[in-house]
């Protein structure tokens, strides 16, 4: 079996039995929350992230957004200055397993240090 082959698809990665079906919400966050430093970018730009007064680091109120909800998450993936730059917020497609952003790659492909 491969290395790519044994990791899980993003849209299965973290997912449970509660969560909201794919139609309903068809984007997923996955957080890095052990590389954030809390430097608060994403809560400037987005009413889904807020800054956890306790521990100083970033929070997603939801992990699942709908479309109206995408534009905000991605663009405070695209703030997020941890991983020098590459950022530690991936907004996930669930229906297609592309990573909308940050995307560092390119390519659609995750960009999480597993």
């Amino acid at each position: 079996m491969s290395e790519e082959s044994d990791r899980p698809k993003p849209s299965d990665f973290g997912t449970d039995e509660n969560a909201p079906p794919v139609e309903e919400k068809p984007y997923k966050i996955i957080f890095e929350a052990n590389k954030c430093f809390g430097a608060g970018r994403c809560a400037e730009v987005a009413d889904n992230w807020e800054m956890d007064l306790e521990t100083g680091l970033a929070r997603a109120k939801s992990y699942f957004v709908g479309e109206d909800e995408l534009d905000e998450n991605v663009e405070a993936a695209e703030v997020c200055p941890a991983k020098k730059g590459r950022g530690v917020i991936h907004v996930i497609d669930r229906r297609t397993d592309e990573e909308l952003s940050p995307d560092p790659h390119g390519d659609g492909t995750l960009s999480v240090d597993w």
